[in-house]
């Protein structure tokens, strides 16, 4: 074959595969809520119907995600609602771990387990180690904006952290999760510290005002879930449980996925130094755990941000973690030292 020929056949057939992945875009919706940003999630491709989103194996990171396409701010909450009926939907993998959603979608008809996001309307935390943590940024009918360090305030922390269904702030420091690339908001808040969310709170306008460099307001809220080690003599070692919403369960490692990666997650949020060992125990019988989704996990993510919803997962298998600040582990490096 002509060798200009073959260049030609081989760019029009690359065309074709590049207008083909334009078509499978996803878009998203919520449907039914009080605004755009709360609802039920639906989701379509180009020239398709809307269809509702299975909610099977879900955790909040991965609705975060959703939020972020829909423009919206930080996940606020994640919950599934059962159906017997049966229907065309779509399902998102758990294991998600591409830059787009879109090439993790898959045509799903089975009895639905539909999700139901609500993300805030007005203020996310972005670029931060977990969901709860970040640089602040708002929403007044304006694009998104950076807010100045000098114009948040512990009252002001405590009214975003709520906002966001996180705990109390625990660090508020100009720049501490890089430089604002949105424009500065033109306001200063105002909390008294008991409001429900930022745009309850009054304001005062700083208009022309700009942020010197280091300025942009970074916030760390303390995670409202609880990670532990139970069953031990020290607190860094044990059978691993996770509190999340509300409840405290052991963690199932039913698919054999826990190793000393994602037990130096646990160490470091106990503050126990390193782990030393990550073991899967049998139980000798099945009992209500809870799921993390490791694709989601990062050694700078939080593990509350990925614990499925899905409550209905019975496992037998447990993990033990044991971390270098045990006294144990110092015991027995001392006993086997020259």
């Amino acid at each position: 074959m002509d060798r200009r020929l073959w260049t030609i056949c081989m760019f029009l057939w690359i065309q074709g595969l590049l207008a083909k992945n334009n078509t499978s875009t996803a878009h998203f919706r919520l449907v039914g809520g009080a605004s755009r940003c709360c609802g039920d999630l639906e989701m379509k491709r180009q020239d398709e119907n809307w269809k509702p989103v299975d909610g099977f194996n879900w955790y909040m990171k991965l609705g975060n995600r959703v939020c972020a396409e829909l423009d919206c701010g930080t996940i606020v909450s994640v919950r599934h609602k059962s159906s017997d009926s049966v229907t065309d939907s779509w399902q998102i993998s758990s294991q998600c771990d591409e830059p787009s959603l879109s090439d993790c979608v898959t045509p799903w008809k089975r009895p639905s387990s539909l999700l139901e996001l609500s993300c805030s309307d007005s203020v996310k935390l972005v670029h931060g180690s977990s969901l709860c943590s970040g640089r602040l940024e708002v929403w007044s009918n304006q694009p998104w904006c950076s807010v100045c360090e000098e114009d948040l305030d512990h009252n002001d922390a405590e009214v975003v952290c709520r906002e966001l269904g996180c705990g109390a702030p625990s660090l508020l420091q100009g720049a501490l999760y890089g430089e604002g690339e949105a424009p500065v908001w033109t306001s200063e808040l105002q909390c008294e510290g008991n409001e429900s969310a930022v745009l309850d709170c009054r304001r005062s306008s700083s208009a022309g005002k700009t942020c010197g460099s280091g300025k942009a307001a970074g916030l760390t809220c303390t995670d409202p879930g609880g990670v532990r080690l139970v069953g031990q003599l020290s607190h860094c070692a044990g059978a691993l449980e996770i509190q999340y919403q509300g409840v405290w369960r052991l963690v199932g490692d039913q698919h054999k996925k826990w190793n000393l990666k994602y037990g130096a997650l646990v160490c470091q949020y106990l503050d126990c130094g390193s782990a030393v060992s990550v073991t899967r125990r049998e139980d000798s019988k099945y009992t209500l755990k809870w799921w993390v989704s490791f694709p989601c996990v990062k050694l700078t993510s939080g593990l509350w941000d990925c614990v499925g919803l899905d409550g209905s997962n019975y496992a037998s298998s447990g993990v033990d973690v044991v971390c270098s600040g045990t006294n144990e582990h110092k015991l027995c490096l001392k006993l086997n030292s020259p």
